[in-house]
């Protein structure tokens, strides 16, 4: 199992590639963060999804909601909330969003393995907008052509992370399991699906 990273007081390891990454903390106030994560994980459809793993089907260790558009799937309608989420983080990233993926993340057990989002309906160098309210995790990058080269932010209730484009293309990132007791957290990836014919 790899070591989890410590952090300095600014919640980032040194060196973070800001070319492709950039972390604002506190985006939203404690009091608005905490009324958006107790409705979503109150009135959000969740689901636990299945993915297939060296030829198995295994259920994903957290819970997901999709918002907007969606190829295979009919799309769940924007909320208010989402929407203002959405209007507030879209002037930070030059982007119209279309979708936004909900991951809740129950507790220490829920994780995201080392991938990167990459999907034919995201096109080419996508960029997304990343959105958290709930317990501190750890957001841990590594270079594809050289996992030693690794980067961790640490996720705040309530902050922003934009990655960039061409971080997919060139780095993984998880969220790990952790042994200590976690809370409940709530994460948003706005991105923009893309149509065959668009």
């Amino acid at each position: 199992m790899e070591q989890l990273c410590f952090f300095p007081e600014a919640g980032q390891t040194k060196g973070l590639p800001k070319a492709m990454l950039e972390y604002r903390s506190a985006l939203f106030g404690p009091e608005e963060s905490d009324f958006l994560m107790a409705k979503f994980v109150r009135e959000s459809p969740w689901k636990q999804r299945t993915q297939k793993m060296w030829d198995k089907e295994v259920l994903t260790p957290r819970l997901t909601a999709w918002y907007g558009e969606r190829l295979e799937e009919e799309p769940i309608p924007w909320t208010p909330e989402l929407l203002m989420i959405k209007e507030k983080v879209e002037p930070l990233c030059g982007v119209s969003f279309n979708s936004v993926l909900l991951n809740y993340y129950r507790d220490g057990n829920d994780s995201v393995a080392w991938h990167s989002d990459k999907e034919n309906v995201l096109g080419k160098r996508p960029v997304i907008a990343s959105v958290t309210f709930g317990q501190v995790r750890s957001f841990d990058i590594r270079r594809k052509t050289d996992h030693k080269e690794i980067y961790s932010v640490r996720l705040e209730h309530g902050s922003f992370l934009l990655m960039k484009a061409g971080l997919q293309e060139a780095f993984e990132h998880r969220i790990a399991k952790s042994t200590r007791p976690m809370k409940p957290r709530i994460n948003l990836t706005f991105r923009v699906v893309k149509h065959a014919n668009s």
